[in-house]
Formats: structure tokens, sequence, C-alpha cells
């Protein structure tokens, strides 16, 4: 990764967990709920998504407060969900980021009701935002909701648990992982780009732009299930092949799935041009999200 490229992540990761450290120390709630859920939003996550949504405003804008609240609010959501996928009557996985999950550090009970809060919690910080307008408030809780929901990540999540011990083809999958990964990085995208004032064709490009993101971040985790080192990545490699979990090198094979990868990678950098955004941030970020490690 460059160093100009490493130094924004790392910078911003830290502005990230400062404002939700901020925010939890500021609420009066019960102290196991609230250890529950600072452990999973303190357990070193990358912050891919709000920083991502940082980058989308930063295309065309550069006042970032305005984003603060709902790239926390956003990654509340992921965290949630992590939560919640890794609990036994999902995905039933021990570890996360290389510590227990939820479930094992607390109790079901309490994992359960730390994803509800941080879901519900971040509906209302973007409501008390007094940096966005009414209209922007609306908009936002729109896009979020319908990522986050029956129609986006909820739906992905159902159809993956679906797919498990059944063949599925390139489409089906990619429609699994375009709704259950794919549709929250895409409201990063947008709800920066709104935020930033962008035009409607440059969001209309972004959003397509964000469609083959979602599908380049999925391709790479399949691929380090594969190839990936256990430590750097802070869970079991091979775990997706253990579950009988549908994946593209599984379907395409090895080479088959790095060719995808960079196939979506051209795609989205085409896009990016077209959204006047190829010199932005989001170009960076598209290289490193295909050529993660971890």
């Amino acid at each position: 990764m460059k160093v100009l490229l490493r130094n924004y992540i790392e910078s911003n990761q830290k502005m990230i967990q400062e404002e939700l450290t901020k925010h939890f120390h500021q609420i009066d709630i019960p102290e196991r709920l609230k250890k529950s859920m600072l452990y999973s939003l303190e357990a070193g996550g990358k912050r891919l998504r709000p920083i991502l949504l940082l980058a989308s405003y930063e295309a065309y804008a550069s006042q970032i407060e305005k984003t603060l609240h709902t790239a926390i609010a956003l990654e509340m959501i992921h965290t949630y969900s992590l939560i919640h996928d890794d609990l036994p009557a999902m995905d039933d996985d021990d570890y996360r980021r290389g510590l227990l999950t939820n479930h094992k550090a607390f109790d079901e009970a309490t994992a359960i009701l730390a994803g509800d809060a941080l879901l519900t919690y971040s509906f209302e910080l973007i409501t008390n935002d007094q940096h966005l307008t009414d209209k922007e408030k609306l908009y936002m809780i729109q896009l979020l909701t319908r990522a986050s929901g029956p129609t986006g990540m909820v739906a992905g999540q159902i159809l993956d648990m679906e797919a498990e011990n059944k063949a599925v083809n390139l489409e089906q999958l990619e429609k699994i992982h375009l709704l259950k990964t794919g549709e929250l990085l895409k409201f990063a995208v947008t709800a920066g780009a709104f935020l930033g004032n962008a035009t409607d064709d440059q969001i209309k490009h972004l959003q397509k732009f964000a469609h083959y993101l979602g599908l380049i971040f999925q391709v790479q985790d399949d691929i380090l299930d594969v190839t990936g080192d256990q430590e750097k990545l802070g869970k079991a490699v091979g775990s997706d092949e253990t579950n009988n979990k549908s994946t593209y090198p599984k379907l395409l094979g090895l080479d088959g799935a790095i060719e995808m990868r960079n196939r979506y990678t051209d795609q989205a950098k085409d896009l990016l041009k077209q959204a006047n955004a190829d010199t932005s941030r989001l170009a960076e970020l598209t290289d490193y999200f295909s050529q993660r490690d971890h």
C-alpha cells in the first residue's frame, strides 16, 4: 500500500474510533450492554465503510464534519451485522478480528441485544446530527434503511444461508454478495457524494462504481479464505470450505476468481472516470480493496 494512502486510512481509522468512543461516553445505558457494544466496536475493524464514505465526500467537498455522524452510524450497523452473523444460529464463529466473538466474550442474549442496540442507535445519531438539514437526514435514513434492511444486507444474509450446501451459479453468487456486502458499500459511496453536492449524473456513475466495488471486496475475501494468513485475517483460513459455502474460487477456481476480481476492478475505475472522481482517494481505495491481505 502506498504511504500516503496508508496514512489516510490510519488517520481516518483513528478519527472514527475517537468519534465512536466519544458518543458512547455520552449515553446512559446499562453497563453490560455498553461493554458488549464497545467490545465489538473497539475490536480493531478496518473502518473501510466509513472511510469510503469520507473519500466519496472528499471527491466533491472538504468539510468532513458534515459526514461524521453518518459515517459512524454506518460502522455501527456493520458491527451489528457481524455480531449477529457470528451467533450459533448463523455462522457459529468463535473468533472475530483475532478476539473471541461477542457471544463468546459475553453470552448469546447480550450479543443479540448489543447488535439490536447498535442498529437502532445508528439512526438516532443521524436524526440528531446538527450538521445536516432535515432533507439530508431523511435521505440518509432512507438510504441506510434500504441498504441494511430486508431488500439489502439482511436479504443477502438469508440468501447466503440458503445457499449453504447447494450449488449456485455466478449470477446467484453475485446477487448474494451485492446484497450482503455491496449494499452498505453502495450506501457509503452514495451518501458521501450526496452530502458533498455531487451532481445526479455523478451519483449515478458512483452507484454503478459501488456495484463493482462490492463484488471486488467479496471476491478478494473469498480469495483470502484460500490464500490468506490467519494471523493477519484474525480468523481461520478455509472456513468457507469447511462450511461448504459457495465462493468465487469454488465456482471459478482460484485463477478464475483472480481474473474476475481484476475485471471488476477495471470496470470500477472506468466508472470513476465518468464520475470525475478518478483522481480521488476512491481510485486508490479501489486498488486497496482488490489487493488487501486482511
